[in-house]
């Protein structure tokens, strides 16, 4: 599949990216905005994978558009820029999932009997389980995630794993076995 396209979607037709990303670089506004409607079905779907209940999707895309066009100048052409893209929606996805559950925490809600707590969040909607095994995975074998979220939640090749976070094939395909062997432990068995 092109680099851009995306599930069969095309994203962006052959030097459209580059050229829009490099336009929006050096403070182009048309471009920046085009820029941004172009990446936000592709942001949501990344946040919807942490994050299914739509509201919520949506907050953690808006997020990651608001940092994408923050800090588009950091971005050095290092890996891809739909790989860098997908790590700031994810990173915003778990960050709006810790800040739900911090209010949720804070406001002492229970959950209603019927629900399974470890499937559903009633207050999110997200996946507590999926979520929670991420926080421990994060908390145990922090070298783990990033490789882990890019590759399973975020739908890049291994290769484009591996060029994204600068590391060898050989490792960053260790690192995504060691964390799904352990992120399968967690949705199993529970914490």
């Amino acid at each position: 599949m092109p680099s851009g396209t995306k599930r069969g979607i095309r994203v962006f037709d052959e030097g459209e990216l580059e050229r829009l990303v490099t336009a929006a670089q050096a403070g182009d506004p048309g471009a920046m905005d085009y820029l941004l409607a172009k990446l936000r079905p592709l942001v949501l779907r990344r946040c919807s994978r942490f994050l299914p209940h739509h509201a919520d999707a949506e907050e953690a895309a808006q997020d990651a558009l608001l940092s994408i066009s923050t800090h588009l100048r950091e971005y050095g052409g290092h890996g891809s820029f739909l790989g860098w893209v997908t790590v700031i929606a994810s990173n915003a996805a778990r960050s709006t999932y810790r800040s739900m559950r911090r209010r949720a925490e804070d406001s002492h809600a229970d959950l209603p009997e019927s629900v399974d707590p470890r499937t559903t969040s009633v207050i999110a909607g997200s996946r507590l389980d999926l979520m929670e095994a991420l926080g421990a995975l994060e908390r145990q074998h922090p070298a783990l995630v990033e490789s882990f979220v890019l590759r399973d939640l975020g739908d890049l090749t291994y290769v484009q794993v591996a060029e994204q976070l600068d590391a060898p094939l050989g490792t960053i395909k260790d690192r995504i076995h060691q964390a799904r062997r352990f992120m399968r432990e967690r949705l199993v068995t529970g914490p």
